[in-house]
């Protein structure tokens, strides 16, 4: 039976009597300026309060395997040890010569044949970090060539993070004397608290760590995730070696879509609806239909490799058929939602090595999302018709490529997409696509700033030519939002010049220096006038276009 033990103790006994070391499985290193600001704020605020008042710092969850031993592995509370550490470790740089030797075995313990120790740091990192941490933060004399170092030179976020915060107490105690330097290090190891909780077993140990969760503690989904995950496979080595292989995924795809990849995984994986918690259906419904091995050596990798393809339009090499599948890819990302992406991970993994036929699929996912988001399909409509894609995926069958498979347009579809196309219609999404095909190579977009224009104005002075080439007022309220008569800019719109004239507005408007980026825009740069003759034939030359690339009618 496992023996959990609670109590308060001083940082002074926290850190003397402890090796910290963060498993592989922990989440990492998170702290940014402001809970780091905070920290400080608190520490000084308590301090100059009296420095007899004691001051508490939370909970941290330790499994030791016998009272005897200092090793800890830290099952919560890393994010406070490590940036108490840096802490520790700048004051202790700052410090006077007399003063060094009193805060060195906060960070490290010292060879001592009489005591039995050998030279180890108090708190290790997680396996990817640690290193790094100890080189750079916890060797003394290194920090301030750690902070002339340029960031985008370190491996993982939390690397970064952690220069950032360093630099950021480094400032902070600047500001202060070395007296009161000297004072806040004795409170910090004298009068601040921790409530340490131990336990000897691991499961009891994550037991208390989703309490703690669910009392309030920041952790997402995937962080209780690799917890399940991780922590069940059956030795020291497995968990190490699937946490670097957890963290490797993590860091390749950055933290936020890594999170996002799990939303996504489990409606490709399920191939269903769902309106549980993300955490329940994996613990209910994915994880226990494979194992922690499957998962991390299979169904995870997979995934992952698939959602940064069809996330980030990087699909395959330099290639006419990748370039193309990257371009449709491209198109998809602008239609304001994520619901495609779960099929097309699915048919991305399924169909490695076949680009003929990821390019197939892909064209037709976009005509349908594009679709779907002409005739502003609800949520409950757009996942319902990707699942059913998602299960057609699954029969492995020619479902998909029937005219009545759900990754098709019925007519119905495809005529409500033409009456949608060729009426009022200021959309921003569908000109960029419109103007992609009005270019030999496609087209791709960097700007900061994209903004829609109308041509002719949408209240045109009664003396200009605007009036004598539309003076019938439902003809020319007919013409202002369809697409013939807008245009695309690279800027923001000017107020001022909305209603000049049209040669005016073409040379000081529509273009910038001589030239116009966007081909939708340029094929007004070379028309004379602007009457409804040119309006209609123009009209029907772009929805021709369109009818053409998405095979509508």
């Amino acid at each position: 039976m496992a023996k959990i033990k609670a109590g308060e103790q001083n940082l002074d006994k926290v850190f003397q009597r402890h090796y910290f070391e963060i498993p592989t499985y922990q989440r990492p290193y998170s702290w940014g300026i402001g809970q780091v600001d905070d920290l400080l704020d608190d520490l000084l605020g308590a301090m100059d309060r009296g420095i007899d008042e004691p001051y508490f710092l939370g909970s941290i969850v330790l499994i030791k395997e016998s009272e005897q031993l200092p090793d800890s592995e830290v099952i919560d509370g890393q994010q406070r040890l490590t940036t108490l550490t840096m802490l520790l470790c700048v004051l202790h740089e700052m410090a006077s010569d007399a003063v060094k030797p009193l805060l060195y075995p906060y960070i490290w313990e010292s060879d001592n044949q009489v005591r039995g120790t050998t030279s180890q740091v108090r708190v290790n990192l997680r396996p990817l970090d640690r290193k790094f941490f100890q080189d750079y933060v916890q060797t003394p004399g290194n920090l301030n060539s750690f902070l002339e170092r340029d960031k985008t030179t370190f491996e993982t976020d939390s690397q970064r993070l952690i220069q950032d915060n360093v630099r950021r107490i480094k400032d902070r105690l600047a500001d202060l004397d070395e007296a009161t330097r000297e004072t806040l290090a004795r409170y910090i190891t004298q009068k601040c608290y921790l409530v340490v909780v131990t336990t000897s077993d691991k499961s009891s140990a994550f037991r208390i760590f989703f309490v703690l969760n669910d009392r309030g503690m920041s952790l997402t989904v995937t962080d209780i995730l690799k917890a399940d995950i991780i922590g069940a496979m059956k030795t020291p080595e497995e968990e190490r070696e699937y946490g670097r292989k957890w963290e490797g995924i993590e860091q390749k795809l950055r933290r936020g879509d890594f999170q996002n990849l799990f939303g996504h995984l489990r409606v490709a994986y399920l191939k269903t609806r769902t309106r549980r918690a993300l955490q329940d259906d994996f613990q209910g419904e994915i994880l226990p239909k494979t194992t922690p091995k499957k998962f991390m050596d299979e169904v995870l990798p997979q995934y992952a490799d698939a959602y940064m393809q069809v996330s980030r339009a990087s699909y395959g090499g330099e290639t006419e058929t990748s370039e193309l599948v990257n371009r449709y890819l491209a198109h998809l990302r602008r239609v304001g939602n994520s619901d495609w992406i779960p099929p097309a991970m699915e048919f991305f993994k399924r169909n490695e090595g076949y680009p003929d036929t990821i390019l197939r699929f892909t064209k037709d996912l976009e005509r349908l999302a594009y679709a779907l988001y002409l005739r502003r399909a609800n949520v409950n409509e757009r996942t319902g018709r990707y699942v059913a894609v998602l299960q057609t995926i699954e029969e492995e069958n020619d479902g998909l490529w029937r005219e009545d498979g759900p990754l098709q347009l019925s007519s119905d579809e495809q005529a409500q997409m033409l009456s949608i196309l060729d009426g009022p219609l200021y959309n921003r999404t569908i000109l960029l696509r419109l103007d992609s095909l009005l270019v030999d190579a496609g087209a791709s977009y960097y700007y900061p700033t994209i903004s829609v224009e109308h041509v002719l104005p949408q209240h045109p002075p009664q003396d200009s030519q605007w009036m004598q080439w539309f003076p019938d007022d439902e003809e020319r309220a007919y013409w202002t939002h369809r697409l013939a008569n807008l245009v695309l800019l690279s800027r923001t719109r000017n107020y001022r010049a909305f209603n000049h004239e049209f040669e005016r507005k073409k040379t000081e408007y529509f273009q910038r220096g001589n030239i116009s980026p966007f081909a939708i825009t340029t094929q007004v740069l070379n028309e004379r006038e602007w009457t409804p003759a040119v309006l209609e034939r123009r009209q029907r030359a772009l929805i021709d276009a369109l009818k053409a690339e998405w095979r509508l009618g």
